[in-house]
């Protein structure tokens, strides 16, 4: 089965949310403080993790600081044990600091409380159909190229210039939509059901974020111009030049 953990420190509702996975066919650990909880995503071999945002001892953003920091040194010492973990951000219903901030540190998505199980479980479906590598095939890996950028969707791996392009499972998801239309402008609402999983909503910044953080992780064209471009009203489009 597919092992889930949940950091929060709402006992009963960390309850009800893994009885409810459980039924669904997940295996579900669960710790209570943020301290518990980056111990146990370091020790433990999970598929996602659902991190609620205010936590004691630790605070949620704090965990997940943590976690995609190991992830980058880790990478950096050329340790390619698993991909980038998976982190679904429970936040407080209207905060959108909170949101936005999980999303800069790296969340793939968020989910606002109070939330339904119903709710959860779609969410963390999606996350994990974009995210879990496929089944081994007989045909040739695919291979998305976009000048100095190389992609491996079935590995969730990537490079550009030849170095390792450290992404979160979202954000690569996001790149490999892009880069598979590059030139062509790609819209938020297409964005977010090709590589979210979902339809976008109102007032959703989440797609901005992400594209943020990949901006700041490709750097800049030579005359200082990002190399995805921001088209007001209409979406976000990955230049042709990109060495």
């Amino acid at each position: 089965m597919t092992r889930l953990l949940i950091v929060d420190d709402d006992v009963e509702l960390t309850q009800m949310l893994g009885e409810y996975l459980s039924q669904e066919g997940f295996e579900v650990d669960a710790v209570h403080d943020g301290w518990s909880g980056a111990r146990a995503c370091h020790e433990g071999d999970y598929a996602l993790v659902v991190l609620d945002s205010m936590l004691p001892r630790v605070d949620g953003e704090e965990v997940l600081r943590r976690i995609r920091q190991r992830e980058r040194q880790r990478d950096a010492e050329h340790v390619h044990q698993r991909g980038a973990l998976p982190v679904l951000m429970l936040t407080a219903r209207g905060d959108d600091a909170d949101r936005i901030t999980g999303l800069e540190l790296g969340a793939d998505d968020y989910v606002a409380k109070p939330c339904s199980p119903r709710e959860l479980t779609a969410r963390v479906r999606s996350i994990l159909r974009r995210t879990q590598p496929a089944l081994p095939q007989l045909t040739p890996q695919t291979v998305v190229r976009a000048g100095a950028l190389v992609m491996w969707p079935e590995q969730g791996r990537a490079e550009w210039g030849g170095q390792p392009l450290v992404l979160t499972p979202t954000e690569f998801k996001l790149l490999e939509v892009l880069a598979s239309e590059i030139g062509q402008i790609v819209s938020k609402d297409q964005l977010s059901r090709r590589a979210m999983g979902r339809e976008i909503s109102r007032f959703d910044r989440s797609i901005d974020v992400h594209i943020c953080a990949i901006r700041h992780k490709l750097g800049s064209l030579p005359d200082g111009t990002p190399r995805i471009r921001g088209i007001r009203g209409m979406g976000y489009q990955l230049v042709r030049n990109l060495h």
